[in-house]
């Protein structure tokens, strides 16, 4: 157990440190060890980002070495308000707080029983959860850069009238007079995507960002028509999903892609 009064639970923590430098910090009886560790934890660090405790501790501990490190108001609110993106940096923080633990006591560094701070000796939950403030920073900003990347895809991948040009998804899908209510294209696109070849990759990412086929050909060195042909093969993959329901295609679109294939057909 972890538990238990403070005196004590300093006791039992050192026991359990030694118990387990036996095994050199390994084995089942470690791993069962670094469960306990988490679950304890977990609860706490939780409600430490839904307060924003665990931002300011990190924020303050960044300042006091003189490190730069913010984290933005609407962040703060997001993670006040949503468990989905609490949950999500909290796996992270866990994930590097766990590997530097183990990392630190298998090099005879970090917990020690006897360590004399400023507020005397701390538990073994106490200094794991200092080692979380430790590695917010890194799972912060991973986090904060992802949000920004498919804040990035949604406009790129974007149905709007606005959208309705050469470039997005809608000059992907042929579909230059598409005007609706603003919808979002769902996220699988990547998905779907990262299933073709790295070529149809490469070819599909600068259409949607709007290059003509003669440039996408120069740049990755290939003939106009090998182009066309990479992005045709990418459409219908699209298709394939949205009929598989993987992916959201305005059906307006399904109509002009069956008309196409179509009037396709009859010409040959």
């Amino acid at each position: 157990m972890l538990g238990g009064d403070h005196t004590a639970r300093i006791g039992q923590d050192a026991a359990r440190i030694e118990e387990l430098a036996g095994g050199g910090f390994e084995g089942l009886a470690y791993e069962v060890f670094e469960i306990e560790l988490i679950r304890e934890a977990e609860p706490r660090l939780r409600g430490m980002l839904r307060e924003g405790t665990l931002a300011r501790l990190a924020v303050k501990q960044c300042k006091n070495r003189g490190w730069k490190f913010f984290v933005h108001e609407d962040d703060m609110s997001l993670l006040r308000s949503s468990r989905l993106d609490r949950d999500i940096i909290m796996v992270d923080v866990l994930t590097e707080a766990t590997r530097k633990f183990r990392r630190d006591l298998q090099r005879g560094e970090g917990w020690k029983a006897g360590h004399n701070g400023p507020r005397g000796a701390c538990s073994l939950m106490s200094y794991f959860i200092g080692l979380c403030v430790w590695v917010f920073r890194r799972a912060y900003v991973r986090w904060a850069r992802q949000r920004v990347r498919w804040s990035r895809l949604h406009a790129v991948y974007d149905f709007t009238q606005d959208a309705a040009n050469e470039a997005g998804i809608g000059g992907l899908l042929r579909a230059t007079s598409y005007e609706i209510e603003p919808e979002v294209f769902s996220t699988a696109f990547e998905d779907i995507l990262e299933e073709q070849a790295p070529e149809t990759q490469a070819v599909v990412r600068l259409t949607v960002m709007g290059f003509p086929d003669s440039e996408i050909a120069e740049r990755l060195k290939l003939t106009s028509a090998t182009v066309r042909k990479r992005r045709s093969r990418f459409r219908t993959a699209l298709y394939q999903a949205a009929r598989e329901k993987r992916i959201w295609i305005p059906e307006q679109l399904h109509t002009k892609a069956v008309s196409r294939e179509r009037n396709q057909r009859g010409a040959v």
